[in-house]
């Protein structure tokens, strides 16, 4: 349940505004800064999935079973995994969650727009390159496919489709699972991909995130708002259910409700890092009061900590070790 403070409207924030606009506003403030802060992590940043054989390891935790050596794995008595030399081009996609608990935001920006926002920094980032970028929106359901294309004017369509829609109100329990199923049909070649959602869904999303990152490179991008965590002692509030629509008058002086209100939110905060380590995938936190360059940068801190790791443990060969999972919770909530 969403706390009582209104959120933001489209209409009434600055950066809410339509595409064009938008995708110059992250060109100038955003992307502009992070080419010079980027330009030596580009090829860790965004890596391809790369055609030529170039080396034998022994097998890792989370490493792609298809690419296991069996004629080696055979001889040795031990799986071995041949490597590639990366290609320079891929192709990324953005699995964006637009249910209606997206449209909660107690200060500026609501999670939705802050999606909008991280979507076209790292859209028009990957396509400055000339890699292709692709997405599917989710609502209620699977309603809107956009094929992996490049150039400004496809980010300017992908962020044209994100702006439009119109929020879901009262629209019933969000099920996240939909959204990567569907995604496992449409994305066939192996590519990197980020699920941006705020997470707050039927459970089961879990394992099909799982099945999705045994064949791609998979980021979760959680959203959240920091009143989501705890709430401040304003007095009176009506609180509503984003999904279900129901409302809710509470007393935010009572010290007892606002400390079973956090206790509440922790205990989904661990169920969510539960789902998200069974699924393997790497986690970059989005607050809606945060500074996208600075989540930008975690992100790219992240891809090189797990670049770091793995020639490691490749060097090593230390199996053992190898198998330690990096996920990062860098700016997570308290």
């Amino acid at each position: 349940m969403n706390a009582a403070v209104p959120p933001t409207t489209a209409a009434a924030t600055p950066r809410a505004r339509s595409a064009d606009a938008l995708l110059r506003h992250l060109e100038w403030t955003v992307i502009r800064r992070l080419d010079g802060l980027l330009q030596g992590d580009y090829r860790t940043l965004f890596r391809g999935a790369g055609l030529d054989l170039a080396d034998l390891r022994e097998y890792q935790h989370h490493d792609d079973v298809r690419h296991i050596d069996w004629n080696v794995t055979a001889r040795l008595q031990q799986p071995y995994v041949r490597q590639f030399t990366e290609d320079r081009e891929l192709t990324a996609w953005f699995l964006v969650d637009l249910s209606a608990s997206v449209d909660f935001g107690s200060d500026q920006l609501t999670k939705r727009e802050v999606a909008r926002e991280f979507v076209g920094v790292l859209a028009r980032l990957l396509t400055r390159h000339g890699n292709r970028v692709g997405a599917l929106l989710y609502g209620t359901e699977v309603d809107t496919v956009l094929p992996a294309g490049n150039g400004r004017l496809h980010v300017l369509n992908l962020l044209q489709r994100m702006g439009q829609r119109p929020e879901q109100t009262a629209a019933g329990a969000t099920n996240l699972r939909d959204l990567l199923v569907a995604a496992q049909g449409v994305v066939k070649r192996r590519s990197s991909i980020f699920v941006v959602s705020d997470f707050i869904s039927a459970p089961g999303w879990d394992k099909a995130l799982a099945q999705l990152a045994m064949r791609h490179e998979v980021t979760a991008v959680r959203l959240y708002d920091p009143l989501e965590m705890e709430l401040p002692d304003i007095g009176l509030v009506t609180m509503r259910d984003a999904e279900s629509g129901e409302q809710l008058v509470v007393d935010t002086h009572d010290r007892g409700f606002r400390t079973r209100f956090a206790a509440a939110a922790e205990k989904r905060e661990a169920a969510l890092r539960e789902g998200l380590a069974r699924a393997g995938v790497d986690t970059l936190e989005l607050a809606t009061d945060d500074n996208l360059m600075d989540a930008i940068l975690r992100f790219a801190d992240l891809r090189k900590q797990r670049s770091r790791l793995a020639n490691w443990s490749g060097r090593t060969g230390r199996a053992g070790q190898a198998a330690v999972h990096l996920s990062s919770w860098a700016g997570a909530p308290p």
